[in-house]
This record gives structure tokens, C-alpha cells and sequence, in this order.
């Protein structure tokens, strides 16, 4: 990359319930989530990526809440296409989300399109009356965010394709867990 696209957000315990969240004082924790969201600017178009890792342990209720989120952006997914609404790409990973129990912690959009800008059309979301068109990139970003306890996100980049579409990240998107210093693992 040439330079960052937008200022990385690194959010983690209860920080990680703001989709935006802004720095602060408090110290990781063994336990925490920690969403990492970030990109970078390479001849002018931009790259768009979370991923949330766990800390020094993943509790059953974060690899529950992670796993949902996997669903979700694998049903999302697996609805683009060209000539397929935007708004049908939203549901099905709010759809997901709903059956679990958690549609309601799902506060922005599934996605948006990416290029010169790293918010631009269409917007993946349930009052969307875009269409998808053939070449159109964007990103596929559910999250959950419950208050007081943290959030999951997992966001990767496609290209619209006539009969689906092609994944442009490479990231790994099952859950990582980072050590923390003194571990004994």
C-alpha cells in the first residue's frame, strides 16, 4: 500500500460494541475481542478489511458470537451477484443474524462499495434500492455488537460477478487467537 486508507480502528472488551470505536486507556485482557479494522490506498483505490481476534483465550460465548457472524457474511456472500438487489445481500445476513437472536445487534449495514473512496455506491443495506452491477466492488461486513460486552466484525472485498462473485481478500477468517506475554501457550 501506499498509504492508509482511513484511520485503522483497533477496539477491543467493551469498545468493541462501537462499530466506530475511538482509542482510549483501557489495556487488553485475557479474553478480550479485539476488532481490527483497517486498509490502505494503492493507486488511488482503496482496500477495506476487519477481522476480530481473541486475546490470550477465546470464551464460548465469543466463538458463539464469532461463528454467527461467519454465517452471516458466508450467506451474504453467497448471495451477490449482478442484478441481484442490495438489499437482498443485507437480509441475508441479517436473516442469519435473526435466527440466532441476535438481528438486533447488527446496527449498520452488510456492506458498501469500495474504489476511489472507501464509502461509496451501492450500500449493502435493508432500505438499499441499488442493484448490483457486473465489476461493482464492495464489502461484505456483518458484525455484532452487544453493549458492555464487545463485538464481533469479519469484512472482506469481492468484485460482482454475472452468477456470484470473486473474492479479493485473503485474509484468513476463522477466529485467531492471539497469545498474550506470559502465556503459557
Amino acid at each position: 500500500c501506499e498509504r492508509e486508507a482511513f484511520d485503522t480502528i483497533a477496539a477491543s472488551g467493551p469498545n468493541a460494541a462501537l462499530p466506530h470505536a475511538q482509542p482510549g486507556d483501557r489495556t487488553l485482557q485475557a479474553g478480550d475481542m479485539l476488532v481490527l479494522d483497517f486498509g490502505g490506498r494503492f493507486h488511488h483505490y482503496c482496500g477495506d478489511t476487519t477481522r476480530t481476534v481473541a486475546v490470550g483465550a477465546a470464551p464460548p460465548r465469543l466463538r458463539e458470537v464469532y461463528a454467527r457472524v461467519a454465517e452471516a457474511q458466508q450467506a451474504a456472500i453467497e448471495r451477490v451477484a449482478a442484478g441481484v438487489p442490495a438489499a437482498r445481500v443485507d437480509e441475508a445476513a441479517r436473516g442469519v443474524l435473526r435466527a440466532h437472536g441476535l438481528a438486533e445487534y447488527f446496527v449498520h449495514s452488510t456492506g458498501h462499495g469500495l474504489g476511489l473512496e472507501v464509502h461509496e455506491a451501492p450500500s449493502l443495506g435493508a432500505r438499499s434500492d441499488e442493484i448490483l452491477a457486473a465489476n461493482m466492488v464492495v464489502t461484505i461486513e456483518p458484525g455484532v455488537y452487544l453493549p458492555g460486552w464487545g463485538g464481533v466484525r469479519i469484512e472482506d472485498v469481492v468484485v460482482v460477478k454475472d452468477g456470484g462473485c470473486e473474492a479479493l481478500s485473503q485474509a484468513p477468517r476463522e477466529l485467531l487467537i492471539l497469545g498474550m506475554e506470559g502465556d503459557a501457550g
